[in-house]
């Protein structure tokens, strides 16, 4: 599988047990009659993240456009590649919505269920992919928020303290999205560039974004609002994003921006160095033929979604490690 991020762990393991005294003196709060909005809230939560839930899932399955090997098979066909490659026995549901111009993707789940959100903006006219490549590496993000257990119930009411704790909470989901960037490298590694100057420029734009130039601002943009931007936001800022995407040998930073020392392409910590494709085999595993029932679709692949004439010269040394 897929590197998890460092800080993950440990991160969840601390607002868990924030979000389980929290639970626990509301709890006590109310059996004391000292009841306010806060105290019914966290008493609620429960009940009301799986309401939630379920409205969220509803509201895709009536409004979206499932994808199939007949609506938007493009897409299709890479949610299946990409929940074989992490090893799930079963791939998510992925949905079309309209975007109206926005760029954005989501995971979710209720129940058993686990499914996907692609905005239509993410999509030519015809319903093939506008960049075959940049869709690829999103899907395979989103999947792997799947796949890393980011929409388990049990997982997001542990962390319904996130809002609250500011700094912490954001730390927290900001190594989720590292993670899923983990996951979207291995589906496509070569989708990262543009999938990164879609989130700077937009659609159209995209194709004139600099990738090693913005990746290159990370170790320059200095100083305490530019550290309190990053801290603040739920997702890492694009230029420590696109840093880390680059530098596939150590895991992304989520509190000091980079160093300004140029970037080493070896292991992460604790593992073998490996050279070549190999590093990239060692953690990006294979997608399997029928992976307990998963069948992926036949038909050829989009010659362009197999280009890497796209590709600096710097992303093709990232590419060593996949992780």
């Amino acid at each position: 599988m897929p590197a998890r991020h460092s800080w993950e762990i440990p991160l969840l393991v601390v607002v868990i047990l924030l979000t389980v005294v929290s639970y626990l003196v509301a709890f006590l709060l109310l059996f004391l009659g000292l009841v306010n909005q806060y105290i019914l809230l966290l008493v609620a939560a429960p009940l009301l993240l799986w309401f939630g839930r379920g409205v969220n899932f509803s509201s895709q399955r009536v409004n979206g456009v499932k994808m199939s090997p007949s609506q938007f098979p493009e897409g299709y066909r890479m949610v299946q590649e990409a929940a074989a490659r992490f090893g799930m026995a079963s791939a998510p549901d992925a949905y079309v919505v309209l975007g109206n111009g926005r760029i954005n993707a989501f995971a979710s789940g209720h129940g058993f269920r686990r499914y996907v959100v692609v905005y239509s903006d993410l999509f030519e006219i015809s319903g093939a992919a506008r960049e075959p490549d940049a869709l690829a590496f999103i899907i395979g993000h989103e999947v792997g928020h799947i796949a890393a257990g980011h929409a388990s119930y049990w997982r997001q009411l542990g962390m319904f303290l996130v809002p609250f704790l500011p700094v912490l909470g954001n730390s927290l989901i900001r190594a989720q999205e590292y993670t899923a960037d983990n996951h979207g490298y291995c589906h496509r590694p070569q989708g990262a560039p543009a999938a990164m100057g879609t989130l700077a420029a937009g659609k159209y734009l995209n194709s004139v974004v600099g990738f090693d130039e913005m990746a290159d601002r990370a170790a320059q943009e200095r100083g305490f609002f530019v550290w309190m931007v990053n801290a603040m936001s739920s997702h890492p800022v694009l230029t420590w994003r696109m840093w880390a995407l680059r530098d596939r040998s150590r895991h992304g930073k989520l509190f000091w921006r980079p160093d300004p020392a140029p970037p080493r392409f070896g292991p992460l910590p604790g593992q073998p160095r490996l050279r070549g494709t190999a590093a990239m085999r060692s953690r990006c595993p294979k997608p399997r033929a029928d992976p307990g029932g998963l069948r992926l679709p036949s038909g050829n692949r989009n010659p362009a979604a197999q280009s890497n004439s796209g590709l600096s010269s710097r992303v093709r040394l990232s590419s060593k490690k996949c992780g």
